[in-house]
């Protein structure tokens, strides 16, 4: 094996292929070094960066045909949004377009109009409507609702624009998915953890709790936001995530404020909405005095 060559600054930051290799010096036998990462269909890149997804996809563009664009999870995660971007990654293409199979990539076909284009940190994806429309059609219900929430409550997409959007599209598979999505949907959101928890109770039965209500004292003090409010019944539900150990006190004091000032209040966290999701729908149902049948959620 030949010396080790030095990297070339201009591969450092992106995959590239052995033609590109060679221009700088490398050769296949520099690229079988430890530095180096094949990421396969013949594209390689510096071993630090290789698990970067904008230098996968990098690399995966590089072999799309020019009318091809990512699409789903990708492309929301190209717009910005918290979703995996390749697991798999996602392209969407012409009906009639022919596309070599990569690995890990799934290939969807579907025709665009120039407007459902865009580009995002480089790359070609679909716009952040049709993303957010393919994904509310296409996923289950709550994993729709979910991307929904976050994509409106970061203001990329509306309501408004998603009606527009069926409204072009009224014939497009999923449409009634998406429309059930949209109903579901609460900009107020702020954690994909506080949507499961909304409709966890929705889906079971209860009525839909407000989000993110500011609730004061008798003379107009501000106490806290819970996450859901069910103002008739004076109930606040609090989802605690990760960093409630770190808040605990500040969250005690807060509680202790609107308990006094004739609040309920209720917490949860994932291990009960993801593994005892009756007992939290129990709960809830029996601080509301509601009768409901304790049904389980419907997805």
């Amino acid at each position: 094996m030949p010396p080790a060559a030095v990297i070339p600054a201009q591969l450092t930051t992106r995959a590239f292929d052995i033609d590109d290799a060679r221009r700088f010096g490398l050769t296949r036998d520099h690229l079988r070094g430890s530095r180096w990462r094949r990421l396969g269909c013949g594209f390689y890149a510096l071993r630090d960066i290789a698990n970067d997804p904008i230098v996968l996809l990098g690399a995966v563009s590089r072999r799309m045909p020019i009318d091809a664009v990512f699409s789903g999870r990708t492309a929301a995660w190209l717009h910005g949004l918290e979703l995996p971007p390749c697991d798999p990654i996602e392209v969407t293409l012409p009906p009639a377009r022919l596309m070599s199979r990569m690995s890990g990539t799934l290939v969807r076909r579907s025709r665009l109009s120039s407007c459902e284009v865009a580009r995002r940190r480089g790359l070609p994806v679909t716009s952040i409507d049709r993303t957010i429309a393919d994904l509310g059609r296409r996923l289950p219900l709550i994993e729709a609702v979910t991307v929904l929430d976050m994509a409106m409550h970061r203001r990329v997409v509306s309501e408004a624009h998603l009606q527009a959007w069926i409204a072009r599209h009224p014939s497009f598979p999923g449409i009634a998915c998406l429309r059930r999505a949209i109903e579901l949907a609460d900009l107020g959101t702020e954690s994909v953890m506080e949507t499961r928890l909304r409709l966890l109770l929705v889906l079971a039965g209860l009525a839909r709790p407000r989000v993110q209500v500011s609730l004061r004292d008798d003379s107009g003090r501000f106490l806290g936001r819970p996450d859901l409010y069910y103002p008739t019944h004076r109930l606040a539900l609090e989802y605690d995530g990760a960093g409630h150990r770190e808040r605990l006190a500040a969250d005690n004091r807060r509680q202790n404020r609107l308990v006094d000032a004739g609040y309920r209040l209720l917490r949860f966290t994932a291990f009960d909405v993801l593994s005892t999701p009756h007992s939290v729908v129990t709960l809830v149902s029996r601080a509301l005095d509601l009768d409901v049948g304790l049904r389980g959620p419907r997805a």
